[in-house]
């Protein structure tokens, strides 16, 4: 998905890195996302769910808390309402620019801290928690250091997950003073709860406080075996495909597509360098070129769907003789591939030995108690094709200006 670098000032005017996720096709909806403790935007869960839910249609913002990873600002005494603001600061951002995000995502710390942002948040219709601590409180076990010194002191030295790190007393009583208070009771938003039920840095109780104290409409679903940070490969595109069936109800419906007669088709851009549009009579799709030549990969490209229309046709009027004449397919299956400048059809061209030669190759297979002679006839068919005719015929495409 087309993937765009983003400043933006944070609650306390320090400038905060983050990325924005944006669809190929048409933005269905605007999702804000929050990182773990001392995470940052790039961590796992962070960018497999925001790129998932961009190619679902939902544009999604991700970004670093103050102090952390490309943001400027002094962590140490940043804390827990500090990410709360800048949580919301984010949200403005995307109001003045994208639009204003309906479906706030929190992961750990940072789903505590989207129950609390969500307030004041007008626009949000949907909350989804991941892995997150009932009582922001929780993070201070996962604190190694003398905290009673940096009580004592004003600052000092500790290590988070392996990583040293200098907090102050200020960010200390911040997170203690952060309490769950009547915050998930008063949410009045839909919430969707996802926890790994192995989960060993946040345990599985918390996501039970929070579904408890949260009013219908709620959800909850276990993630299994996932672990605390997705790290799983397919975890995070799995937590993102939840997302996007869940929030589904809470979106406003798809735009109605442009009127596009039967035997036409309507093609226009989207986004990304070759994103682009298809639509037919009911059906809409995306088409785009792989990364290695500079695309996003969101969709088949151009030969891909030639080879499919290729394919289909193949396979529909098999099936549709073999109907017809009962002879007895249980399956068929073409495998295409396309070559350019092919030099076994280069010497067979006595029209012109300069011609540019270009190859498909198709592959059928066939399955069912046939005879040779029913295999015979079901392979004529396969080069009987009207797709087939069309590509081999003598073809005319007129251009005109609309």
């Amino acid at each position: 998905m087309p993937s765009h670098a983003v400043h933006f000032p944070g609650a306390k005017g320090d400038m905060l890195a983050a990325r924005l996720e944006m669809p190929v096709g048409p933005v269905r909806a605007v999702a804000l996302f929050a990182h773990c403790f001392t995470c940052t935007m790039k961590s796992h869960a962070a960018t497999r769910v925001t790129t998932a839910l961009a190619a679902a249609g939902i544009a999604t913002l991700r970004f670093d808390f103050t102090g952390l990873g490309g943001s400027e600002g002094d962590f140490a005494n940043a804390g827990f309402s500090a990410d709360v603001a800048d949580f919301v600061a984010a949200a403005a951002h995307l109001r003045e620019t994208v639009g204003a995000p309906s479906i706030l995502i929190g992961h750990s710390l940072g789903g505590a801290a989207v129950l609390a942002a969500a307030h004041d948040i007008a626009e949000a219709k949907a909350v989804v928690t991941i892995g997150a601590p009932f009582d922001p409180g929780h993070v201070l076990g996962a604190i190694e250091g003398d905290l009673a010194a940096i009580e004592r002191d004003g600052t000092g030295d500790v290590s988070i997950a392996g990583r040293h790190f200098t907090i102050s007393a200020n960010f200390l009583k911040a997170v203690r003073e952060a309490g769950p208070g009547r915050r998930i009771g008063d949410l009045q938003r839909a919430l969707l709860v996802l926890h790994a039920p192995r989960d060993e840095v946040v345990g599985i109780d918390n996501a039970r406080l929070i579904y408890d104290a949260a009013r219908h409409p709620k959800s909850f679903v276990t993630l299994d075996d996932a672990d605390h940070l997705l790290t799983g490969k397919g975890d995070g595109r799995y937590v993102a495909g939840l997302i996007a069936a869940w929030v589904e109800r809470y979106l406003p419906p798809r735009e109605a597509m442009p009127d596009v007669a039967e035997g036409e088709v309507l093609v226009g851009s989207a986004h990304g360098k070759f994103g682009t549009f298809v639509r037919s009579h009911g059906h809409e799709w995306i088409s785009d070129e792989p990364r290695a030549v500079g695309g996003e990969a969101a969709g088949p490209g151009p030969y891909d769907l030639l080879l499919g229309a290729l394919g289909a046709c193949t396979s529909m009027t098999i099936k549709l003789v073999a109907e017809r004449e009962d002879i007895p397919l249980d399956e068929v299956t073409v495998r295409l591939r396309h070559e350019r400048n092919h030099a076994d059809d280069r010497e067979r061209s006595a029209a012109d030995r300069n011609a540019r030669i270009e190859a498909i190759f198709r592959e059928v297979t066939l399955e069912g108690e046939l005879t040779g002679q029913q295999r015979s006839r079901l392979m004529t068919i396969a080069d009987k094709c009207p797709v087939h005719r069309t590509l081999t015929g003598v073809l005319h495409i007129h251009t005109s200006e609309a």
